[in-house]
């Protein structure tokens, strides 16, 4: 009976440990300005069906060309 208690809380801890870090990521991107990945694919899909869309690694890029000043947006320095 110790085993199976054992074994619940060992795999809630496990469930937990994934959630907080989903949570996390979504909230260290925030917190360094990085655009949703998932917001920008439904966006596209809704307003742009006919588009190529771009790769994660693209839009990546875009956003931190767009954010430091590359192709005229804002400067860090």
């Amino acid at each position: 009976m110790k085993d199976k208690l054992h074994d619940r809380r060992g795999f809630k801890i496990v469930k937990y440990i994934c959630e907080l870090y989903r949570h996390s990521e979504k909230f260290f991107h925030l917190l360094v300005g990085l655009p949703s990945y998932e917001k920008y694919k439904e966006y596209h899909n809704k307003y742009h069906p006919n588009c190529v869309l771009k790769s994660r690694k693209e839009f990546f890029l875009d956003s931190q060309n767009k954010r430091y000043g590359r192709d005229g947006g804002k400067k860090c320095c």
